[in-house]
């Protein structure tokens, strides 16, 4: 189990600091800022995922890679998530809003073409991740929101499905009379999915029913490009689960991205952008609810976050596991 580690007294090797020069401009390559270490590639594709239920979307993207592209990979794994109605944070079973409708959100980015799609606040599709690669390759936008997003999905042949499940909608009836707010493990596990193939080339994506019993129209951070995920085919990908509205007020994955690219691992960018948030925010930090996966071009690959317990998952070639995160404290 990973020692907490301070704020007040972790010291990152130089990616605080770099942050500030990235919103400057500084010219580093990833390559520059790295080239008095040499760095240990990972062979072969790595796929790393927010959670423990993630290692079957990693080892289901790691299989259809095997006969597909990447994105094919990241669509495929993340839609094993979506169909598993026991998980109520993720399509199929997710938890509704407080009108009593499952409405999903999801984005997927290419790190290659830095192409991307989003739908948000999206009913009655099981699987927005697709619609998500369909909007980033089907049309000349990045986001669908709503009943257009919903009806964007039917055109292209999309199946309608009845997300609520008899339990939620049980759940949510008990909640009409207690307003009791969900836990948020219950209420927040977004599945986010990154992943770079053999030959480095590098894509992720984000699907979520988002918070439990949220008012109609909410949308965190998982559809966001920046918030809770980026992709960078030059350097690595990041993305996040927790609270999204702490997410993306500071664009949490395009910070870790950022961070990456000024020469910080992926889990020194993980916990830098905890950092950085905690730094901010006036709340306590283990009331901000942030965590970050990230991986990089080389497959390197880390995690770290605000919250006790995150777990995140990992699959190479030698074999997959779950792993406890960084818990970075206040």
């Amino acid at each position: 189990m990973p020692t907490p580690l301070s704020r007040r007294s972790f010291l990152s090797t130089s990616a605080t600091l770099a942050a500030v020069g990235a919103v400057a401009g500084a010219a580093t390559t990833p390559d520059q800022a790295n080239a008095m270490e040499p760095i240990d590639t990972i062979e072969g594709p790595v796929f790393a995922s927010t959670w423990a239920f993630g290692q079957a979307a990693n080892e289901e993207a790691q299989r259809t890679l095997a006969h597909g592209d990447l994105l094919d990979a990241i669509e495929q794994g993340i839609r094993l998530v979506e169909a598993d109605a026991s998980n109520h944070s993720v399509g199929l079973g997710g938890t509704p809003n407080a009108n009593g409708v499952v409405e999903l959100d999801a984005c997927i980015m290419d790190g290659t073409t830095y192409n991307a799609g989003s739908v948000a606040g999206m009913p009655g599709i099981a699987h927005p991740i697709s619609v998500a690669r369909r909007v980033m390759e089907k049309t000349k936008h990045v986001m669908l929101v709503g009943e257009g997003a919903r009806e964007f999905a039917l055109d292209q042949g999309l199946e309608a499905a009845e997300l609520l499940t008899e339990n939620r909608r049980q759940k949510w009836e008990a909640w009409k009379k207690e307003q009791i707010e969900m836990s948020l493990q219950e209420s927040h596990d977004t599945i986010a999915l990154v992943g770079r193939a053999a030959d480095g080339t590098l894509a992720g994506g984000c699907s979520t029913s988002g918070w439990g019993y949220k008012l109609a129209g909410r949308v965190g951070d998982s559809p966001i490009i920046g918030g809770g995920l980026y992709v960078d085919g030059q350097v690595g990908a990041a993305g996040a689960t927790g609270v999204g509205e702490n997410v993306m007020r500071y664009c949490g994955s395009f910070l870790a991205v950022e961070l990456m690219a000024r020469g910080a691992t992926p889990e020194e960018a993980c916990i830098d952008t905890v950092e950085s948030i905690g730094r901010k925010d006036p709340k306590a930090l283990e009331e901000v609810h942030v965590n970050f996966v990230a991986i990089d071009k080389h497959g390197r690959h880390g995690a770290a976050g605000s919250d006790e317990g995150f777990a995140y998952s990992i699959t190479t070639q030698a074999g997959s596991e779950v792993i406890d995160a960084v818990h970075v404290t206040g």
